[in-house]
């Protein structure tokens, strides 16, 4: 609850609605704001969630958080949003058309009783891009693709959403006077709700069947497409299970998430980017993680960006890093400071960056991949007989760490001891990297 009384969710500045005269969407906006002036939430708390089509319009007319994304993809989005922060409210405005294309992601979210609320803006037909036909459209119908009449059965959305595992489920029309307690129920429903919404679409599919509130209301009953609440199941919410399940698991975790306080100074005066060339199953991404949490121990700005082929355990293995006294705002590295070249597929990989760089780069290269061409300072890493090749890649960055003086190693050794299961190896594989490096 508010300290004082919210009578409108919506921001007026943005009226009036852009939906086409006569279009269903606008009556769907009201009583869904209706609906929130009801529950009173904190416009913080509420999060609104569109995809593409005209139902795609109403984040705008809102005054709390919004999220406009990609076609079909709204539920993904508010489950993602619903995880990482439970105590959200999130609602999802979807066209049949998104129901459609997510037809997926809707399964997966009901499946899983995730706690958001999806209301369906269901026109009958995609009215955005031109009238064509959609997973809703009734048998018969003429649209822009059926020009001699809809053949196909519609999708039968809730039942698809109860059998799968939401735990509310309603259907009803935006001429029902009724629809404002029906998100409200909705809302107030821990798990997945859904509420199929029938509309009208002014601009192409009534007027194209001479389609009217009777009709619509017909084309439910032939369906055999009930009105009200459908289905009601009380069974956890995802979000909350979720975080009850792993609870007592957390501190077993390598890392937990929390920040790292910086406890050492850095020496960088001005950014520095850094590519890490190896093979998969190398250790790459993990040297590379800890090349970077050991610049957060020590007050630097780090992003990490890793490249590998779809096989994972074949091919190269590439991790792009950026160290910065300030803040990063771009994670591209089109021509790094420092290339760490440890095995055959991925000096491949950078061959041409290779190229590119100038005397003022320096290359830091397994002994036995040399020669290369490249204009940069070469300094070769000995690394046959230190150990495990798996552990070739902490040793080159404790060496590159040391050579550089980016930040003291001792930030490097702590970073690699966040890793508590592998706090032994991986910390003698750092001791291991005296003497890689013998050029001064």
């Amino acid at each position: 609850m508010t300290g004082h009384e919210i009578t409108t969710y919506l921001d007026e500045e943005m009226l009036p609605y852009t939906f086409c005269p006569g279009c269903g969407h606008g009556t769907i906006v009201d009583q869904l704001n209706a609906a929130l002036v009801e529950l009173q939430i904190e416009r913080r708390k509420v999060v609104i969630v569109t995809d593409i089509g005209c139902a795609g319009l109403s984040d705008r007319f809102f005054e709390v958080n919004a999220l406009h994304g990609l076609h079909g993809r709204s539920l993904t989005y508010a489950t993602g949003i619903k995880l990482a922060n439970p105590d959200l409210k999130v609602i999802v405005l979807i066209g049949d058309g998104g129901c459609g294309i997510g037809g997926n992601h809707l399964i997966n979210a009901a499946r899983r009783n995730i706690g958001v609320t999806a209301l369906v803006f269901n026109n009958l037909n995609y009215g955005m891009t031109g009238g064509e036909h959609s997973v809703t459209t009734p048998p018969g119908a003429i649209t822009a693709t059926t020009r001699y009449g809809n053949l196909e059965r519609p999708m039968d959305i809730c039942a698809t959403a109860a059998v799968n595992g939401a735990s509310f489920v309603a259907r009803t029309t935006s001429f029902d006077k009724n629809l404002a307690n029906l998100i409200v129920q909705a809302i107030k429903n821990e798990g997945f709700s859904l509420i199929d919404v029938w509309e009208l679409c002014a601009a192409y599919f009534a007027p194209t069947n001479r389609f009217n509130k009777r009709l619509l209301e017909e084309t439910l009953v032939s369906l055999g497409f009930a009105t009200g609440v459908l289905h009601l199941d009380e069974r956890p919410e995802y979000a909350q299970a979720y975080r009850a399940a792993t609870a007592s698991q957390l501190d077993q975790l390598p890392l937990r998430g929390q920040p790292l306080e910086a406890r050492f100074d850095h020496h960088l005066k001005s950014q520095m980017s850094f590519v890490i060339a190896g093979a998969a199953g190398q250790k790459i991404g993990t040297a590379a993680t800890a090349f970077a949490r050991g610049a957060l121990l020590s007050g630097l700005w780090a992003t990490q960006r890793d490249d590998y082929p779809v096989t994972v355990r074949s091919g190269h293995s590439l991790s792009e890093v950026i160290l910065s006294p300030q803040e990063v705002r771009y994670l591209g590295v089109p021509r790094p400071d420092v290339v760490v070249a440890l095995f055959e597929e991925g000096l491949k990989k950078v061959a041409s960056r290779l190229e590119q760089l100038t005397e003022q780069q320096r290359l830091y290269i397994n002994a036995e991949l040399l020669p290369v061409k490249t204009s940069a300072r070469v300094i070769p890493l000995n690394l046959r007989g230190k150990g495990l090749k798996k552990h070739w890649s902490l040793m080159a960055i404790a060496a590159v760490v040391r050579h550089e003086d980016v930040y003291p190693l001792q930030a490097f050794r702590q970073a690699v001891a966040l890793n508590k299961a592998f706090a032994e190896e991986n910390l003698a594989a750092v001791e291991a990297a005296d003497g890689v490096i013998t050029d001064n």
